[in-house]
């Protein structure tokens, strides 16, 4: 007796359960596309409550300090003296300093011990609010894509406000008003520009730098940045915070 040749409902199901990954696959993407567009969409109103950095402090069992200060409160200053020290190009780019990116590589390529990044003001707001801290492409590709929603989302007033508000500005402390608080016993609405400097030194190593009476190379970079904050003044290059 000669085999039947399949039905072609067989052949339809066959067909079907070999999409049923990539139909999976599909839902999952969309469905973080929506979420990560919804959670950008909140924090643009909304001040984000607690990060994974935050997070990690509370289960190292270290309470953590913050102190929300709209960027209208906020010396103007502090905003001046990390884009001196982080990103000179923040109101001139659109999320991605390209120049700084390729240096970066090419000084982590020629080796040594030192390993600089090349991350923006804006790259740096969106691992802080959205993503954990550590490398790897995996979490730099979640960072470059938040870094593109909080540009065309929240523009560059919103960013700089997050950014000086959840950056860690010391050892379980969080954002320049608290960070005023802890080096100098008053909060960020009157910073010296000394001391947005000092600030603005500590956040590469916040948990290795002290903003209160620097010495050795936190104090000189310190002073490194506050030349260049008076640069960011007089060159207008805040102007899109302002």
């Amino acid at each position: 007796m000669a085999a039947r040749a399949p039905s072609r409902t067989s052949s339809r199901r066959t067909k079907a359960r070999g999409f049923r990954p990539f139909r999976f696959l599909l839902r999952l993407v969309a469905g973080f596309l929506l979420i990560s567009l919804a959670w950008v969409l909140i924090y643009r109103f909304v001040p984000p409550p607690f990060t994974f950095t935050m997070a990690g402090d509370t289960l190292g069992g270290r309470s953590v300090d913050k102190d929300w200060m709209s960027l209208d409160r906020i010396d103007p200053d502090m905003a001046r003296a990390v884009i001196a020290a982080e990103d000179s190009k923040f109101c001139s780019h659109h999320g991605f300093d390209v120049d700084a990116i390729a240096a970066a590589a090419l000084r982590n390529a020629s080796g040594g011990k030192v390993i600089r990044g090349g991350s923006t003001i804006s790259q740096q707001t969106a691992k802080n609010a959205f993503l954990w801290q550590g490398g790897g492409y995996f979490r730099k590709a979640l960072e470059a894509w938040f870094t593109v929603l909080i540009e065309a989302i929240w523009g560059k007033r919103r960013i700089m406000e997050v950014y000086l508000n959840i950056a860690e500005t010391g050892i379980a402390t969080y954002g320049a008003n608290a960070g005023a608080q802890r080096y100098f016993k008053h909060d960020a609405s009157r910073l010296s520009p000394v001391e947005a400097s000092r600030i603005a030194a500590v956040l590469p190593l916040p948990k290795r730098r002290a903003g209160a009476a620097p010495t050795g190379y936190t104090r000189r970079y310190g002073n490194a940045i506050l030349r260049r904050a008076g640069v960011v003044r007089r060159e207008g290059l805040d102007a899109c915070v302002r």
